[in-house]
């Protein structure tokens, strides 16, 4: 089988930048949407990603842009780098991606159905059920889920052999990393279907063989910024000083605060209200803390990278 159509459902911060960067690759890409609100809030990030794109490009083709730091092997390898070439495949991919409010348009030759929607059960489970009658029977879905397994919706998708997760990491064009995980019914043909899509849109894909919440990626991800928060909350150091321990200590270029402010102090929120309910006598770490303190900065406007200001000022 060869994936030409790629439909990504939803047009959030990484749906529009996994539809960018496989239309980047050349793939036809169509990002469904359920309203004209939601035309409206995925167009902007669009055009963010096309001036990303072509500032990205520039950066590479200058001497400070060659450093590892600042190369986006989601857009070129060093060696076959062409700064005129990418730019025109960066304008085509903009140009090119067609957002689509009618689900049965949106997906009546689907090869590939990447769901990138809002963490919410209930919502997944409506979009693979009104889904699973339009879709050709070629067509495999996967889920860019980051904390729901796919085996809780398998059996909605009506076809959960050809049914998996790919989950991408934050700024794929530089991140390029995928991890790809199978759930008990993946059909091992699809599973290796899309480790090969993953490496036609420049991604370097990792297998998850069994369900794990979390990946390889976020499995050890969290518990650095919940020890990060937790040294906090309870009053034994400060952000800058705990994230110089952890990036002088290891050479690693952020620490946990400076994450938290990459990946939003809203998410960060909604990840440590899941544990609230565990009992403090059991919790690894002081929950209630760090909800009332990201509850704060939440509501003073301090969302992180992204307002301007979290941990850090930007």
């Amino acid at each position: 089988m060869e994936i030409k159509n790629v439909v990504v459902i939803g047009g959030g911060v990484l749906g529009s930048q996994i539809a960018y960067q496989a239309a980047y690759c050349g793939f036809n890409v169509t990002i469904w949407l359920r309203s004209e609100g939601s035309i409206g809030r995925c167009q902007p990030k669009l055009d963010h990603l096309k001036e990303v794109y072509h500032d990205t490009i520039t950066l590479m083709a200058s001497d400070e842009g060659k450093t590892p730091q600042n190369w986006a092997i989601g857009i070129s390898d060093y060696e076959d780098f062409d700064k005129e070439k990418c730019l025109e495949k960066a304008d085509r991919a903009y140009e090119n991606i067609k957002l689509e409010l009618d689900l049965s348009k949106a997906v009546g030759d689907a090869d590939l159905i990447i769901e990138s929607m809002a963490e919410n059960v209930e919502q997944k489970i409506d979009i693979y059920k009104k889904m699973a009658d339009l879709l050709p029977e070629k067509t495999v879905i996967v889920t860019n889920s980051s904390t729901l397994l796919p085996s809780k919706f398998a059996k909605y998708t009506k076809r959960p052999n050809k049914y998996l997760s790919l989950h991408f990491a934050n700024s794929i064009w530089k991140n390029n990393m995928t991890e790809v995980m199978a759930q008990k019914q993946t059909d091992q043909k699809y599973f290796d279907l899309i480790m090969d899509f993953a490496k036609e849109i420049r991604m370097i894909p990792l297998p998850v063989r069994k369900e794990k919440s979390g990946y390889l990626l976020n499995s050890m991800l969290v518990p650095l910024l919940f020890s990060g928060m937790d040294l906090y909350v309870n009053g034994i150091s400060d952000p800058e000083s705990i994230d110089k321990a952890w990036t002088l200590g290891t050479g690693a270029p952020k620490g946990p605060f400076q994450i938290l402010d990459t990946v939003g102090l809203t998410t960060a929120y909604n990840i440590v209200s899941m544990y609230l309910k565990v009992p403090s006598f059991l919790a690894p770490y002081n929950f209630k803390g760090m909800a009332k303190m990201l509850k704060k900065y939440i509501d003073e406007g301090k969302l992180g990278m992204a307002s301007g200001e979290g941990f850090y000022k930007y």
